[in-house]
């Protein structure tokens, strides 16, 4: 949890100095969510990731960041206090001028934590490769109970006016046995390989399978939850 919020304090305060520089406020960056309170224009958990997303040369920017709308704030009688808004996914490009446009933003893409299970918590990280290629990793961790550790990356590319999953790798091992199993779907080349492995006896062989996935056509951002679970 202590990673998680450096990573919250460092993103707020170099995002609001590159916001700064362009003149643009972090007051409008998220209209319709920033927009009345002032606690959700000023006060979010939020972290980032820059890259070149449409090969112009020019750096462009992808934002997670949650509210702090106190009507979604509990806190527990130790004085930790869970935040259950829900987390907005934004991305912005970099025009020629210097400034920042908004190209999109998702509020149902990216999970957040759950008033109903407040003992599951989930973190969420971002990279951007040399060639534009973002990826988004959801973690799923439980304070008490729960033997897994399970992870999704997420791998979109922005092509034809959008961005599309283009690949996907899932990795969970249980915490109390060490049994493990990586997957990874490229949905380019249709093909999925499944490593089964022990994280805990280094003697235990790793397994490799492939097989095909079934043609269908690529999903963009947005249209589901990127959850670590899916049905």
């Amino acid at each position: 949890m202590l990673k998680k919020i450096l990573s919250a304090t460092v993103c707020t305060a170099a995002f609001s100095i590159a916001l700064s520089a362009q003149n643009i406020s972090s007051g409008n960056i998220f209209p319709e969510i920033w927009e009345g309170e002032k606690s959700l224009r000023t006060e979010s958990d939020c972290t980032k990731a820059e890259g070149d997303f449409n090969n112009d040369g020019i750096k462009d920017i992808v934002v997670i960041a949650t509210p702090k709308n106190p009507e979604f704030m509990r806190a527990r009688d130790d004085g930790y206090v869970y935040n259950f808004n829900k987390p907005v996914l934004a991305i912005f490009f970099g025009q020629k001028s210097g400034k920042l446009k908004l190209f999109s933003e998702y509020k149902n893409t990216i999970p957040g934590d759950d008033a109903e299970n407040e003992d599951c918590f989930h973190e969420t990280e971002m990279s951007v490769s040399s060639k534009g290629v973002l990826s988004i990793s959801v973690s799923e961790f439980y304070s008490q109970g729960g033997s897994d550790a399970p992870k999704t990356e997420y791998v979109f590319r922005y092509q034809k006016g959008d961005f599309y999953l283009i690949g996907k790798n899932y990795d969970s091992f249980s915490r109390y046995s060490g049994d493990g199993e990586k997957v990874s779907e490229n949905y380019l080349t249709r093909k999925k390989k499944t490593v089964s492995y022990n994280v805990f006896d280094e003697s235990v062989p790793e397994k490799e399978t492939w097989s095909k996935l079934p043609s269908a056509p690529l999903q963009r951002l947005g249209e589901k939850l990127l959850a670590v679970f899916e049905e």
